[in-house]
């Protein structure tokens, strides 16, 4: 049974940011599928506006998935050296390139099951590609939705990423899923920092268990 309690909880948070952010996106750049794929498996463990910066020269060198999978690892590497862990990552680029092309028609699919059959895909990666790419219901947990989830107390003492997942895709509606998924990273990056959280600037303070706990007036 669902517990009415944690359910007003996530309602109140859906009204909050319905009202004062109700267009949430992802600050990644990208024009398809194939360049906010490559852009999502680059930003692993670095900022977006990194990748930002880096992608456009890769994409003009790379307009398409088959010149990525036509070309080779050290050139890849060449355009992301300034990326945490090129190595793997102009690895992955290449793999993921060649199996789009060889494996998909050279069209990045569309549903989980093979979006992680991609080299340097995972589950976040792929949540993030059926929500933000194909605007599919989904729910990406990356580790600002999982801190910031279970600091709020929308999750309750969640050990791993897909408890948090499988406990935010029961509560939110599913036709704001894919943009609570942006609430929540938006809000930890920016107000909910995880080493000093700007509780007297936040608007969901009432809502936040955190908050009742550690940041008291």
């Amino acid at each position: 049974m669902r517990n009415t309690k944690i359910q007003q909880k996530y309602d109140a948070f859906v009204r909050y940011f319905e009202e004062h952010l109700p267009v949430a996106e992802s600050e990644l750049q990208y024009k398809n599928p194939y360049e906010l794929l490559v852009a999502v498996i680059l930003s692993a463990q670095c900022t977006d506006k990194r990748v930002n910066m880096t992608t456009p020269a890769l994409f003009e060198r790379f307009p398409t998935v088959n010149d990525m999978a036509n070309s080779s690892q050290e050139e890849i590497y060449a355009y992301i050296k300034s990326i945490s862990y090129p190595n793997n990552k102009s690895k992955n680029l290449l793999g993921m390139a060649q199996a789009v092309v060889n494996d998909f028609g050279g069209m990045v699919p569309d549903n989980l099951e093979d979006l992680q059959k991609l080299p340097g895909v995972g589950r976040k990666t792929a949540n993030v590609m059926m929500a933000v790419a194909f605007r599919k219901p989904a729910m990406p947990v990356d580790t600002h939705v999982f801190r910031v989830a279970n600091r709020i107390g929308l999750t309750k003492n969640s050990k791993n990423v897909r408890e948090t997942e499988k406990a935010l895709v029961a509560h939110f509606p599913q036709e704001v899923l894919s943009k609570a998924h942006h609430w929540l990273i938006l809000h930890g990056r920016y107000v909910c920092l995880a080493r000093k959280p700007k509780c007297d600037q936040c608007g969901i303070s009432d809502l936040c268990d955190y908050r009742k706990k550690i940041c008291k007036d």
